[in-house]
């Protein structure tokens, strides 16, 4: 496995167990719908469904974890959420959040946005 998807899968499971922390409860990991859109975790808390896009870095990075998230990124994550609520008959509240990981092994940090983007009304001429 390439170093990148290792940090990757680091930073994953570092934002699914801080989740937890913070009373959610993990309903997937890394799903995947038949367009291959993938959401890295889905949970939930208060009745809200939350999809949570998850984005690591290593200390010294050029970028941001956040700026990886920009308007192509956040247009894959709606679709693919769009999938998942109708695959599932979801009929609660959701958002979506992005967690940023600025990985140095014990010292990582770990950055919450919630409500981080929401989809766009689509505008018909």
């Amino acid at each position: 496995m390439a170093a990148h998807n290792d940090l990757g899968h680091k930073g994953e499971d570092m934002a699914a167990k801080y989740l937890q922390e913070q009373g959610y409860f993990i309903l997937e990991r890394n799903w995947m719908n038949k367009g291959r859109k993938e959401l890295d975790i889905i949970a939930t808390k208060d009745d809200i469904i939350v999809f949570v896009e998850v984005k690591t870095r290593k200390v010294g990075s050029v970028t941001t974890p956040i700026s990886a998230v920009d308007d192509r990124k956040q247009h894959r994550i709606i679709l693919a959420a769009d999938s998942y609520i109708k695959a599932n008959r979801i009929d609660l509240n959701y958002r979506f959040d992005v967690i940023g990981i600025i990985y140095k092994d014990e010292e990582s940090r770990i950055d919450h946005y919630e409500d981080a983007f929401r989809p766009r009304p689509k505008f018909y001429r």
